[in-house]
Formats: structure tokens, C-alpha cells, sequence
């Protein structure tokens, strides 16, 4: 039995981190491998999926809500926080899994799980060297060149952050016009041609600051390059698939058994 892998499928609010945690599961289950989802998110009201372990069982936005006498947000923070202190229970619901991968679904605003301490410590404490950041990009966004580059910004910083290998993904790619999906993968195949699009109706004083944050995209160029995916129609999760194996057992498949 070899050690399980957890992926961590992280981005904006809105890029589809519930919807692809559900895809790749049965994409997976017909693939015939056995796989775990996770949900993180205490504040989510409905999922895709039926999540094999919740964090719900454990925290409860409306109860967080009702005893520190705070709004959504507030209980956002506070349940974050929360969930490093849940994370032995946790793992004892997830050793009871006798799987090879956990699929695991973060809170729905990125900046609860990357920038605050308790999603680094989640990912040490139940993956133990064995994570992989899934980190999506919402096609909607990417359209715009400024948003493209916010969003690989982000990534940047998951990166930083959670010190753990990254596999980037143009989520949503159904909804994209093939000259759309075109355009976006030569923005991140060439910092020059991105350069050019971001800059050509910008003021001057911002185009300095444009040319430093696109040296930090080329240097991780190889990081951030995203592959095509999309949860409606399961295309890309082979190759999704395919990146998990290359990360951690240089493209050879986990046993089935």
C-alpha cells in the first residue's frame, strides 16, 4: 500500500475548486483508482459532491457566527483558525481511508487557507510531503491580460506559501472561444507578447512595475504554465493525472490494488 497523495485544489472564489474536486473524483472512479474527497470549506451551504470527510462535522459557520457575535466574514477567519486545531481529528477520519488519493476541496476565498497559517499547517500535518497544489485559474478572468497576471500573482504566492509542489490549471476551459484559449496559453508561453498586452493602454508610471512582475512570472515560468481543464466535459484530467505521477513517482501509475 503505498502512502496516500493529497491534492489541495486551490484559487479564487468562483474558479471552480468544488466542481473540479467532484469531476476528478469520477473521472478517477472510472478510471478505476481509488480516491478520497475533502471538503475544508466550513462555510459552504451546498457541494457537487458528497464529500467523504467534511469539515463541517467539526465546525459550523452559523454556530462560529452565533457565539463570537460576528458576520460571515468575521466567522470566516475565526473557523479558518479553527481548523488547524481540528486537524488530529481530522486525521484520524482519514486514516480510516484505505485510499491512494484524498481530493481535497479549500475555502472558497483563496486568502483563508493560503494566508493564514492554518492551511500550510493542514497540508504538514495530514500529507506529510506528500501534497500537490492544484492551483486553478478561472478562464473568465484570464480573458484580461491584467487578470491573468493577478491570478499567476496568486499563484505565485500559494507557492511561496505552502511550500508545496504546484501543477497550474486553466479551469473552466469549456466556456473559452478556441481563439480565447489560444491567446491565454501564448500570454503565459511568451512574457514578451503578455508584456505587450497589459501595457498597451497602461500609464507609463506602471508599465516599470509591469516589467518587474512579469521577470518573477518568466523566472517560474515552468510553474505556472497552466494546463487546459474543464469539469463539465472531463477534459484534461489525464493530464492532471499525468502531473501527479511526475511529481511523485516520475510518471510510473499507483497500484490499483
Amino acid at each position: 500500500m503505498n502512502q496516500p497523495l493529497f491534492i489541495y485544489f486551490v484559487g479564487t472564489a468562483g474558479s471552480g475548486k468544488s466542481s473540479l474536486t467532484q469531476a476528478f473524483k469520477l473521472w478517477m472512479d472510472r478510471h478505476g483508482f481509488d480516491a478520497v474527497t475533502m471538503n475544508l470549506d466550513p462555510g459552504a451551504e451546498s457541494l457537487p459532491y458528497g464529500p467523504d470527510v467534511d469539515i463541517r462535522d467539526w465546525i459550523s459557520l452559523r454556530q462560529v457566527m452565533d457565539r463570537y457575535s460576528l458576520g460571515p466574514n468575521g466567522a470566516q477567519i475565526i473557523s479558518a483558525d479553527l481548523l488547524a486545531t481540528k486537524a488530529p481529528e481530522i486525521k484520524e477520519v482519514v486514516d480510516e481511508f484505505k485510499a491512494d488519493y484524498f481530493l481535497v476541496d479549500t475555502p472558497g476565498q483563496i486568502e483563508l487557507f493560503v494566508f493564514r497559517d492554518c492551511g500550510k499547517y493542514i497540508i504538514d500535518y495530514l500529507s506529510k510531503g506528500r501534497a500537490l497544489i492544484a492551483f486553478l485559474i478561472d478562464s473568465f478572468l484570464a480573458k484580461n491580460p491584467s487578470g491573468l497576471v493577478s491570478q499567476l500573482l496568486l499563484a505565485v504566492t500559494s507557492l511561496f506559501r505552502l511550500e508545496a509542489p504546484m501543477s497550474s490549471l486553466l479551469s473552466k476551459s469549456d466556456i473559452l472561444k478556441d481563439a480565447e484559449r489560444r491567446q491565454i496559453l501564448s500570454w503565459c508561453e511568451d512574457p514578451d507578447k503578455l508584456y505587450g498586452s497589459i501595457t498597451s493602454s497602461m500609464p507609463t508610471a506602471y508599465k516599470q512595475l509591469s516589467v518587474n512582475l512579469l521577470q518573477v512570472l518568466a523566472e517560474l515560468g515552468a510553474e505556472l504554465k497552466p494546463s487546459c481543464i474543464s469539469s463539465e466535459n472531463l477534459g484534461g484530467m489525464e493530464d492532471l493525472y499525468t502531473q501527479i505521477q511526475e511529481t511523485f513517482m516520475g510518471g510510473e501509475d499507483l497500484s490499483k490494488d
